[in-house]
């Protein structure tokens, strides 16, 4: 891979820790891999031989022990190749040792005390869980209630393509008390208050003014800014390169869906407006210890998405890879151009199908997303631990209310957001758009926005981005109705970054995540497909070239 990043935005330092000898010999006895086998493995290199032209094509006894010997050197090349990708360091917030009482960790589902500080016994054994990586220790944590932890031992999962989950890092989450954490909660606070202002009335609503003015003056605030402030053009979007570019939301969650003999429309079953959750002291801290919550009726009109709120709904009950599965079926219904790199562009008698072909992406883009899970499940349980949304608008109320003092980002406590939800539901707690808050495990990274980095870069490798899209459309006010868009051209590469964007902050505006989770996951899910398309790439037969921008603006080759 080759890849050029723009200097305008710092990173944070993810320097890998040196990798750790393996005595490969050794490891592969223990398999029973024989000594003649050993040897040629230990022959084999990161990257298989090509192979010359109809070497591995015939039916004879002799093509048979090729090719079963080729397949296995394949499989060996792309194990090296995961193999020597350095170890890398993992590194947390440092929160959960900073704070003995552990407000800035993740504790949902466990036993809590008045002011929502987890049980200290409950939490030790919750990390002697971690520590021991079993089901039986996970068994044994104290719970306050029927809620379950979601699936920890995942993370420790081994995956057979593509990098390990140990072999992939985030940088430390912002903190708690940092400016970047509280910007992070004060832009939820005012997602939430914008649930309802449809997209189209940005320009002139007075909530998302307010926003834009509050928000300009957080001092960590990650997100883009025209000349040094928010704007009602760049307020709640995302920081990649085609997240600017026309409207909010992608034509990916608009347009029709062609599948098969089907054509799907978007419309979506979604919350009834100004149904806000988890806003009274008491619910808020029933849920925290672990209560169980019924789902809440939706509005009984089915609407294309038209605001935030619906934009949360619909990442609040998705299936996992389904936003990159329709946006795959989008272009390859309106017969989208694959990228240059692709093989049979040129070819006069050929066209691709099992491989580089409509069936090979379509199974591609959804290869990804489990093995992007797994990748952030270890972020998430074994590193960060990171507290989410909910909890953090708990120690900022219970910060308010004068009921316990936490080292919040003055930028929070202060914000205009603060006594607008104050004034509207008598609290000062995050207003959910789900009934149960946040899902039962940390907060960072974020799954969806590391399935969505993972899945759109596929899906930016395969075609063409500078295809501009036809027939563009917005929903109206009322989500009832499709209008024609007006503005700029809309070109594929734009509109799937801010559908992996759309995804990573919908889930900000339901009030479950971050916008650093959004960001660093997006990146993580990147680096992760990246690594696939490395491994898979010896394995056809044809010559190929993946080229595309990265969400950073880098030129990204493998």
């Amino acid at each position: 891979m080759k890849a050029k990043s723009p200097a305008a935005r710092p990173k944070r330092d993810e320097s890998p820790a040196p990798a750790s000898p393996v005595d490969r010999r050794r490891f592969l006895g223990q398999l029973g891999v024989g000594a003649a086998s050993i040897a040629a493995l230990t022959a084999s290199r990161a990257k298989a031989a090509p192979v010359p032209p109809g070497k591995d094509v015939g039916s004879s006894a002799g093509y048979q022990s090729f090719r079963q010997a080729r397949a296995y050197e394949l499989r060996i090349a792309a194990a090296d190749m995961a193999r020597n990708r350095p170890f890398v360091a993992h590194a947390s917030n440092g929160d959960e040792t900073r704070y003995g009482n552990r407000i800035g960790s993740f504790s949902k589902g466990l036993p809590h005390n008045s002011l929502g500080e987890v049980d200290g016994v409950a939490y030790g054994a919750f990390l002697g869980a971690i520590a021991s990586g079993t089901m039986a220790e996970f068994d044994r944590i104290p719970m306050g209630g029927a809620v379950k932890l979601t699936n920890p031992l995942a993370g420790l999962a081994f995956d057979l393509e593509g990098p390990d989950s140990h072999h992939l890092t985030q940088p430390p989450a912002p903190t708690i008390a940092s400016a970047e954490g509280g910007a992070d909660l004060g832009e939820n606070y005012w997602m939430a208050l914008s649930r309802d202002v449809p997209f189209v009335d940005w320009d002139t609503s007075s909530v998302i003014a307010d926003a834009a003015a509050d928000l300009s003056g957080f001092s960590g605030f990650q997100g883009p800014k025209a000349q040094g402030r928010i704007t009602p053009e760049t307020i709640f979007r995302g920081s990649t390169p085609g997240d600017l570019v026309g409207p909010y939301l992608s034509q990916f969650l608009w347009m029709d869906i062609p599948m098969g003999a089907l054509r799907v429309d978007q419309r979506i079953w979604t919350m009834p407006t100004g149904r806000d959750f988890l806003t009274s002291y008491e619910d808020w801290l029933a849920v925290q210890n672990g209560l169980v919550v019924s789902p809440h009726p939706p509005d009984a009109t089915a609407r294309f998405i038209r605001n935030l709120r619906d934009l949360g709904e619909w990442v609040h009950v998705d299936a996992l890879y389904q936003a990159y599965h329709q946006a795959c079926l989008i272009l390859l219904g309106a017969r989208a151009p694959f990228s240059a790199g692709m093989p049979y562009a040129s070819s006069a008698t050929q066209f691709g199908f099992g491989t580089f072909g409509g069936p090979h992406i379509l199974s591609l883009v959804t290869e990804v997303a489990t093995r992007a899970l797994k990748i952030v499940w270890y972020q998430k349980w074994f590193v960060h631990r990171r507290l989410r949304p909910e909890a953090f608008g708990g120690l900022v109320s219970n910060t308010r209310r004068g009921a316990a003092i936490s080292p919040v980002s003055p930028d929070v406590l202060n914000s205009s957001a603060l006594d607008a939800v104050w004034s509207k539901f008598g609290s000062y707690l995050l207003p959910m758009g789900a009934p149960e808050g946040c899902p039962t495990h940390p907060s960072y990274g974020a799954g969806h926005a590391t399935v969505a980095g993972a899945c759109v870069t596929i899906l930016k490798a395969w075609f063409d981005g500078s295809h501009v899209l036809s027939r563009p459309v917005v929903s109206d006010a009322t989500g009832t109705a499709l209008v024609s868009y007006q503005g700029p051209p809309l070109t594929v590469e734009n509109e799937l970054d801010k559908l992996a964007s759309n995804v990573g902050l919908g889930r900000n505006a339901l009030g479950v995540h971050y916008r650093s989770d959004y960001w660093q996951s997006l990146l993580l899910g990147e680096r992760l497909a990246v690594a696939i398309l490395e491994e898979q790439r010896d394995t056809y037969r044809e010559l190929c070239e993946f080229s595309f921008r990265g969400f950073e603006g880098q030129t990204i080759t493998v």
